[in-house]
C-alpha cells in the first residue's frame, strides 16, 4: 500500500509493507508490522496501549494528572504534564511489555474534546493552562453571543448550541486575557488545537486535527469541512492562523510522523484522530445509522450515528461529526453531552471521603435496596444535554435521619442512568429512528449494578462489550484501517464481541415512577439564583 505522507520536512513517500527491517546493532532483522498503537488522552489521566490484530491490547500504561481549580467554575490542566505523561508512558509500554516499535505499524489519537490550548509557535511553550471543556469561565461570553443573536447561526453552521463547553471561547478568553496574546495571535506567533492537535504537534511538528475534534469548537461549518470566517470574527475575532488544518479522521496521507527519538528510531505514520466520544463509537462498530453507544467516563456521551447527512435538534441535542474516512463524505451523529456522572464518583472519594475506591460503589450500592427515596442531581458544572443550563447547580434531595452512606452511594450511581434516560428520549423523538438496544463503554460500564439499573429505567436491553476501553480501540481501528491493517469497516464489525446483556427487569410501573421523581430533582436545579455564582 503507498501512502503520501505528509510532515514539517514535505511530502514523502511510504510504501507499508507486513514486513520491514529493524536495524539492531548494525544489521538488519526481519520484523513483522503486527501492531498499531494508540494515545488516549482524557480528562482524568492519559493511556497509551498497543493493539494485535485481533483487536486485543496486549500492552498498555496509565497516568493520571492534576486538575486545577484557580477559582470556582474554572478547571484548569498543564499542557506540559500532558505530554510529559504522554511520553513517559510510550517509553514505559515500549520497556515494560517489551514490544519492537519497529512492529508498530501506525499510530491512533483520541482525547478530551474541546479543551483548549494555546502555545507559541516558535518556543513550544503554552501561554496558558489549558482550560478543560468543564470550565464555565466563559459563559458570560456565551450569554453576549446569546444576546447578540448569534444562537441560530451557530446552530445552523456548527450542530452545537451556544454553551462555555465549546472551545470558542476559551480561546477568546485566553486571547483578551492573557498579556500580549492578541497581537502574538495575529502576528501569527500562536497556535490553537484542542488536546489532539498539541499532542500531534508535539510528536510531529504537524499543526492539524481531524473532523470530529474541529466539530467540537464552534468555530468548524459541518457541512462545508472547513472553519467558518463568519464565526471566527463573531466569536472573538479569533485569527484564522493560528487554527490547525482539519483532516478526515481516518487518514491514509497520515497527519504526520512521529520523530524517531519517541519509538526508537522506528518509522511510525499518525494516520488516525478522533474525539474521544467519535471514537468510542468507532471501537464499537457503530458504522451504520441507528448505532447508539454510551460511554461512561468523567461524563456521559450518548451518540446515535444518523449517517451521512447531518439534521438539527430542536430538543437540546448537538449535531457532530462522527467521523470522516478520506475522500469519503463526513458521518454525522446525534449526542448527548452529560458533564458530571463518573466525575461525581470522585467526589464521593476524594471530597467527601466516603469511599475508598470506584469499584467498591458496585458492591455498597446492593447493601441497601433503593434510595429511600434520596436523589444526587450531579450539575456540579451547570447541565448539559438536554438542558444547557450553565448556572444549575448540584443538590442532593429527600434527605433523612435514615439516610446513610449507601443510600448516597447508590443515588450517585442512579443518577448516571437518569441522565442517560433524559438524553435517550429526546434522541427516540426527533430521530424517529427504532433504539432497541444501548451499547455502553467505559469504565463506569463494568459496573455491573449500574447496568442493570440502567437497562431498567431505560427500558431496552444494555449491552456490553468484551473489550470495554473502545476509546482506545476506536483510535487503533482508525489508524489501522487506513494502512490497511485491518481491510475494511465489515472487517471491524466481525472483532465486536458481546460480554454480557442486561435485560431490562423492573416493572413499567416502577421505572415511570423513579424517573418522574427524578425529573422533579432535575428542575429544584434549575432556580438556583445566579449571583450565587457558578461553581462546580
Amino acid at each position: 500500500m503507498l501512502i503520501w505522507l505528509s510532515n514539517q520536512k514535505g511530502r514523502r513517500k511510504i510504501r507499508f509493507r507486513k514486513k520491514n527491517h529493524y536495524h539492531e546493532r548494525g544489521r538488519k532483522v526481519p520484523v513483522e508490522k503486527k501492531y498499531v498503537a494508540t494515545i488516549d488522552q482524557g480528562t482524568t489521566g492519559t493511556r497509551v496501549a498497543v493493539f494485535n490484530h485481533d483487536g486485543v491490547p496486549i500492552a498498555y500504561a496509565y497516568r493520571e494528572h492534576a486538575q486545577i481549580y484557580p477559582k470556582p467554575g474554572w478547571v484548569e490542566q498543564d499542557p506540559a504534564e500532558i505530554w510529559e505523561n504522554v511520553r513517559l508512558l510510550i517509553r514505559q509500554v515500549l520497556e515494560t511489555f517489551k514490544v519492537n516499535p519497529a512492529e508498530i505499524l501506525a499510530l491512533g489519537i483520541t482525547n478530551q474534546r474541546e479543551t483548549t490550548i494555546v502555545w507559541d509557535r516558535k518556543t513550544g511553550k503554552p501561554i496558558h493552562n489549558a482550560i478543560v471543556w468543564q470550565c464555565r469561565r466563559t459563559a458570560p461570553l456565551v450569554d453576549q453571543l446569546r444576546k447578540d443573536g448569534l444562537s441560530e447561526a451557530i446552530h445552523r453552521k456548527t450542530g452545537l448550541i451556544p454553551d462555555a463547553y465549546f472551545s470558542g471561547t476559551k480561546v477568546q478568553w485566553i486571547l483578551d486575557n492573557v498579556p500580549g496574546a492578541r497581537r502574538e495571535a495575529e502576528r501569527g506567533n500562536l497556535l490553537f488545537g484542542t488536546v489532539d492537535t498539541w499532542i500531534l504537534w508535539k510528536l510531529t511538528g504537524v499543526h492539524a486535527t481531524d473532523y470530529s475534534n474541529a466539530s467540537r469548537t464552534m468555530l468548524f461549518n459541518i457541512e462545508r469541512l472547513d472553519w467558518d470566517d463568519e464565526l471566527l470574527e463573531q466569536i472573538g475575532k479569533i485569527p484564522r492562523e493560528i487554527l490547525p488544518s482539519p483532516k478526515p479522521s481516518v487518514n491514509k496521507e497520515a497527519y504526520g510522523y512521529v520523530q524517531h527519538e519517541f519509538f526508537d528510531g522506528a518509522e511510525v505514520p499518525v494516520t488516525g484522530i478522533l474525539g474521544d466520544q467519535q471514537s468510542a463509537l468507532f471501537g464499537q462498530a457503530g458504522f451504520e445509522p441507528g448505532e447508539i453507544k454510551t460511554t461512561y467516563g468523567t461524563g456521559n456521551f450518548i451518540l446515535l450515528n444518523i449517517g451521512q447527512k447531518p439534521s438539527l435538534s430542536k430538543q437540546g441535542l448537538l449535531t457532530t461529526i462522527a467521523y470522516g474516512i478520506d475522500d469519503a463524505a463526513a458521518v454525522y451523529a446525534l449526542e448527548g453531552s452529560i458533564f458530571i456522572t463518573g466525575a461525581a464518583v470522585q467526589w464521593l472519594r476524594d471530597n467527601l471521603k466516603i469511599i475508598t475506591t470506584a469499584q467498591e460503589t458496585e458492591e455498597i450500592a446492593q447493601t441497601v435496596p433503593d434510595t429511600n427515596d434520596v436523589y444526587l442531581v450531579p450539575a456540579f458544572v451547570g447541565l448539559g444535554a438536554p438542558y444547557w443550563n450553565m448556572y444549575a447547580k448540584g443538590l442532593i434531595v429527600g434527605l433523612t435521619r435514615g439516610t446513610t452512606r449507601a443510600h448516597l452511594v447508590r443515588a450517585t450511581l442512579e443518577s448516571e442512568c437518569y441522565q442517560t434516560r433524559d438524553v435517550l428520549e429526546v434522541m427516540k423523538a426527533e430521530s424517529r429512528m427504532a433504539i432497541k438496544a444501548m451499547k455502553v463503554d467505559g469504565g463506569g460500564a463494568r459496573n455491573n449494578f449500574m447496568m442493570q439499573f440502567q437497562a431498567d429505567i431505560l427500558g431496552i436491553p444494555v449491552v456490553r462489550p468484551k473489550v470495554t476501553e473502545t476509546t482506545s480501540l476506536g483510535a487503533a481501528y482508525a489508524a489501522g484501517i487506513a494502512v490497511g491493517f485491518w481491510e475494511s469497516l465489515d472487517e471491524l464489525k466481525e472483532k465486536w464481541l458481546v460480554d454480557r446483556t442486561f435485560a431490562p427487569k423492573m416493572p413499567r410501573s416502577t421505572r415511570e415512577r423513579l424517573y418522574k421523581r427524578w425529573k422533579q430533582a432535575v428542575q429544584l436545579t434549575m432556580h438556583w439564583p445566579r449571583e450565587a455564582g457558578i461553581g462546580i
